[in-house]
């Protein structure tokens, strides 16, 4: 009777609560140069998206990856300025903690207005069948609800806002607010999500069908930092070393008498297509800016003598 009483008050401290996935979105000590410019774990070569009417020595220089690099500073419309964009960058930062991470450069207007700036990968971090973005890379599958964010960053007093970037299975991106900047040091910003239930008994809950519904994932966007129009402009330095979830499975890991996908393939066909529809959009985008740098002027006239008296 008591080995009852005890299997049944483990089975509702179980049902009464819910233990959390922890997973690492992107570690940017991952996302280092290799001997040929790029990060050969991230590698993409867009020239299949080209056309025909390229030249094998064009197509052969259309190709990037998440190499720390390519990343980009965006500006909003506003602080856009060609100064502003000209010299705010991202770099490779050498850490004597972490190895290489991921350095930003942000020059903000010195005008007392609100400034936006992101940093942003090079491309929309695909997701694709074979997981090659994960563990670490930029995706995380399987999300139900996110319980908390984590940045861990390195803060050299500035004031400003960091918001974490995250993009759902829908495509639909939502920011999170980390916290501000003003401290010394490696720190770890956090987000927690107030909305979250702890307690199951108090969510509301559904049956979904096992199969064939695709499995939920989060991929990341970047970073968002906001400049209050009250605080100094100019100058802004930041290093990232990496961004971390918690979240709640959207689907257990059971196992069953018949495995469905290997029957119907309804899930990788499913996958196949949406990782053909986002290559296709990355690789009209690159095509586009690999054309725009192609037609930049690259000549300068020779400063003029002066004149002898």
């Amino acid at each position: 009777m008591k080995r009852i009483l005890v299997l049944i008050a483990v089975a509702l401290v179980a049902v009464g609560s819910v233990i959390a996935e922890e997973a690492v979105l992107i570690d940017f000590t991952q996302l280092t140069v290799d001997s040929d410019g790029q990060n050969s774990a991230t590698f993409m070569d867009y020239a299949t998206s080209a056309g025909g009417s390229y030249t094998d020595d064009q197509k052969a220089a259309m190709k990037t990856s998440l190499a720390i690099t390519n990343w980009d500073v965006v500006f909003t419309a506003s602080s856009r300025r060609a100064e502003n964009v000209s010299i705010s960058r991202v770099e490779e930062a050498p850490s004597r903690q972490y190895g290489t991470v991921m350095g930003v450069r942000i020059h903000f207007p010195l005008e007392s207005w609100n400034s936006t700036a992101d940093i942003r990968p090079p491309f929309e971090i695909p997701y694709t069948v074979d997981g090659k973005f994960e563990d670490g890379k930029g995706v995380v599958r399987n999300v139900g609800i996110l319980k908390e964010v984590q940045v861990e960053v390195y803060g050299l007093n500035f004031p400003h806002a960091l918001y974490s970037l995250l993009i759902d299975e829908n495509g639909v991106e939502r920011e999170f607010f980390m916290g501000y900047l003003r401290f010394d040091g490696w720190g770890k910003l956090t987000w927690v999500n107030p909305a979250y239930v702890t307690d199951v008994r108090n969510r509301e809950l559904r049956l979904y069908p096992l199969y064939p519904a695709s499995t939920p994932f989060v991929k990341f966007g970047g970073f968002r930092i906001k400049r209050d129009a009250n605080n100094l402009g100019g100058d802004f330095i930041t290093y990232f070393k990496d961004v971390q979830i918690i979240y709640d499975k959207a689907v257990l890991d059971t196992e069953q008498d018949i495995d469905n996908e290997s029957v119907w393939s309804i899930i990788t066909d499913r996958e196949a297509a949406r990782q053909k529809s986002e290559f296709e959009r990355f690789g009209e985008h690159q095509v586009l800016e690999y054309l725009e740098t192609q037609k930049q002027a690259t000549e300068s006239f020779t400063p003029a003598e002066a004149p002898v008296n």
